[in-house]
């Protein structure tokens, strides 16, 4: 074994220092020491350590990224194998190891298991069922036994609770998975038994081989109010008999996951997609957001050509989230990555609703709008909220029919009102204020073609063709407010 696999020192522990410094958080007698010496032994031996990475959830394994030098991803509760799946499709190289206990495997991660192992990738899963929710206080696990008591089944499990859930028979009924092995670690037979499957679902993933599934029954002294002798003797004579050991899977199959390094050209996806969008790609994302022909005489901050964030706010009723999912869909079809977040909640009964919307020439980090540089303001509370957010060289456009005192801001901001509600009302429509919203802010910034705005419109309308003659005067009206007239000081 590579003695470096586990860190000289746990700094979780004492900062790393004395006795406390070589020990884990586990439990006197806990199953997950034994694992973890077995799964770091055997990736010494494989010699993998540096392409390893090792997943852990929420569960009593969560600090396993302090005891494992090898690459860690923290997982939300039971999303261990989704994240797993990323890693492995990122860096085909990768030995992925997804780490997990019953609670979060077999109950909140239940459909992620299931449908990451059909799927069949080279990835390996460590499941630790100890029949009981070890880190949260022993509540009654998927796993856990008829009549077995726990915090939530004081009476013992029920057949109202339903039956333990059989993974390891269940994960090998699949197609996907090439191996699946259930072990146990009571005594040193079952322990070199566990040892073996562990090395054999990790050689399957280094070979490209497929996925594979150990099911370790493992001791949970505390929960169970045993000794560690006692937890032992309690695993062999209570959970074999419902849980047997053994090969539940082993299908031999030729390496077939090859290592390849992941593409993200746009050229090449839309090629293989068998897709001829160069001339739509052309005129979008390769000429810049916020520079397009008509516009060149209005100066915008440099961060604007190729990233904008946009916030749209207002009241429930206002069109503040659908004005977002047309903005962004308009931008999808023009060639950039957008994405909306829209925030409904409480607000979208009164107050204030916002979406946040991001185009981004080449990709999107981040879908939030914390700090936007445009903010379509429907109603006064949302201009109150949130025009100080927006940072020098932004734009302000509010509905000046319902804000009839401009707002006080910060200087370097532009402000810009559109009385949106009359322009729509002047329509006998006033619900399409949040459409004349978008053609201000088209005419006002060119943010995006207004033909593409509105191919978009009539996209969504396909099915009310009899609306589209309101909007296109609607997404008009707005403009003409605007006119040519720059945004920008």
């Amino acid at each position: 074994m590579s003695a470096n696999v586990f860190y000289d020192h746990f700094e979780r522990h004492a900062h790393g220092q004395g006795l406390k410094g070589h020990s884990t958080h586990y439990c006197a007698g806990c199953g997950h020491g034994i694992a973890h010496r077995d799964l770091a032994e055997v990736i010494g031996e494989l010699g993998v350590q540096d392409r390893t990475v090792l997943i852990s959830p929420v569960g009593c394994s969560v600090f396993a990224h302090y005891y494992f030098d090898v690459a860690n991803s923290q997982a939300a509760h039971g999303r261990a194998p989704a994240v797993a799946l990323g890693h492995k499709l990122a860096n085909r190289d990768a030995v992925v190891i997804s780490y997990q206990g019953d609670g979060d495997l077999a109950a909140i991660g239940l459909a992620e298991t299931i449908s990451i192992a059909q799927l069949g990738l080279p990835i390996t899963v460590i499941f630790i069922n100890n029949a009981i929710y070890g880190m949260t206080g022993g509540q009654l696990a998927p796993t856990s036994l008829m009549g077995q008591k726990t915090a939530t089944s004081p009476a013992g499990r029920l057949p109202s609770m339903g039956q333990p859930l059989h993974m390891a028979e269940l994960i090998a009924r699949l197609d996907g998975p090439v191996y699946v092995e259930r072990v146990a670690l009571f005594d040193a037979k079952q322990r070199v038994r566990a040892r073996r499957a562990i090395a054999k679902a990790l050689r399957l993933q280094v070979e490209g081989r497929g996925y594979a599934f150990i099911e370790v029954l493992a001791e949970c002294p505390t929960h169970l109010k045993m000794t560690p002798e006692q937890a032992e003797a309690w695993v062999r004579d209570q959970m074999l008999p419902v849980f047997p050991l053994g090969v539940k899977k082993d299908v031999v199959v030729e390496p077939w996951f090859h290592s390849t390094t992941p593409g993200y050209d746009p050229g090449k996806i839309l090629a293989l997609a068998g897709a001829d969008l160069t001339a739509e790609v052309e005129t979008g994302a390769r000429h810049g957001l916020a520079g397009r022909t008509g516009a060149a005489d209005i100066p915008r901050p440099a961060s604007w050509r190729k990233d904008i964030s946009l916030k749209l706010a207002g009241s429930g009723g206002d069109g503040a989230q659908t004005a977002a999912l047309l903005l962004t869909r308009a931008a999808v079809a023009e060639g950039y990555d957008a994405t909306h977040i829209p925030s409904y909640g409480p607000e979208s009964r009164g107050g204030t609703s916002y979406a946040d919307v991001h185009i981004a020439e080449t990709e999107v980090l981040d879908p939030a709008a914390p700090a936007p540089q445009i903010l379509i303001a429907f109603n006064a509370p949302s201009l109150t909220k949130f025009a100080s957010s927006v940072p020098a060289g932004g734009l302000i456009l509010y509905d000046s029919t319902v804000v009839t005192t401009p707002p006080s801001v910060l200087a370097d901001r532009r402000v810009l009102g559109v009385p949106l509600t009359e322009l729509a009302a002047a329509l006998d429509r006033p619900m399409v204020k949040n459409v004349v919203a978008l053609g201000a802010l088209q005419a006002a910034t060119d943010i995006l073609p207004a033909g593409r705005i509105l191919d978009t419109l009539r996209h969504v309308l396909k099915d009310k063709v009899a609306l589209l003659p309101l909007n296109e005067a609607a997404f008009a009206a707005g403009r003409r407010a605007v006119g040519l007239v720059p945004a920008w000081a």
